[in-house]
């Protein structure tokens, strides 16, 4: 969908908001948010009415709603924001093209905004993964600067990453994996601004960890995001799972075949 076609929803939104959140095409952010919601719940990424699915289209981003079930989203639910009609530099004060009528915005709105203004990203994910969480208590164990980064290497499952934001390729299989972890806040909107921190010291990656809380994710597009978030949760359990067989999440691995 072109720039033009947008520029056009958001003029047309002012008199009927609800067009843009309705379509025939599943591939619409408004169709596919709760579509991927209802698959992510079936995971057990969003139990209760935590985590969501933030969409970004040109300058248009859908975003789930808070307090709704994920796995009984619908479209007529989505807000509708423009990222170019925001007044406040810091989009913690929004406007919305189009709100449904009876829930209030996510509080990971601001979180999912850092991602598409500051990556560039198509689409960005939070879950609740418990295998995140455990991951996250595993490395508060540890002392110093390593308990704020999850890092795992010489595991095939890296090579579902790519290289960072304006970079070709993805990792390779005896690349190390670096994932920060922020701590969590009593109110999720506060955590923007420590995510908004780990990107910037971190600016290969394509996720941050929220110590006892879950995962942010994002991608190019939403293949690439759901892609990523798919393979972090295995290496979530796999990190718990080697955790407690005693084998470290960093080794060496002597090459085998051609590097290329």
């Amino acid at each position: 969908m072109g720039s033009q076609s947008n520029r056009t929803k958001v003029v047309m939104s002012a008199d009927k908001p609800d067009d843009l959140i309705t379509s025939d095409n599943p591939d619409h952010p408004a169709n596919l948010i709760p579509s991927l919601c209802a698959k992510f719940w079936t995971l057990g990424w969003v139990t209760g009415t935590g985590g969501g699915c933030s969409i970004r289209e040109d300058d248009l981003v859908y975003i789930a709603p808070s307090g709704v079930q994920k796995e009984l989203m619908k479209p007529t639910d989505i807000y509708v924001l423009s990222l170019a009609a925001q007044t406040d530099p810091t989009l913690r004060q929004r406007t919305y093209l189009r709100s449904p009528p009876c829930y209030k915005p996510s509080q990971c709105t601001p979180l999912f905004l850092a991602a598409f203004t500051r990556r560039g990203a198509g689409c960005c994910i939070h879950t609740h993964s418990h295998w995140a969480v455990l991951v996250t208590l595993l490395l508060e164990q540890q002392q110093g600067d390593s308990s704020k980064v999850f890092e795992i290497n010489n595991i095939e499952q890296i090579k579902g990453f790519g290289r960072g934001m304006g970079k070709t390729g993805n990792l390779g299989y005896h690349d190390t994996l670096r994932i920060p972890v922020i701590e969590n806040t009593p109110h999720e909107e506060d955590l923007t601004e420590f995510l908004e921190e780990a990107m910037e010291q971190y600016p290969d990656t394509y996720a941050v960890l929220v110590r006892r809380h879950g995962v942010y994710v994002w991608g190019d597009n939403v293949h690439k995001a759901k892609t990523q978030c798919e393979s972090l949760d295995y290496l979530f359990q796999l990190a718990v799972e080697m955790k407690q067989l005693g084998l470290p999440w960093i080794s060496q691995v002597t090459p085998v075949g051609p590097q290329r």
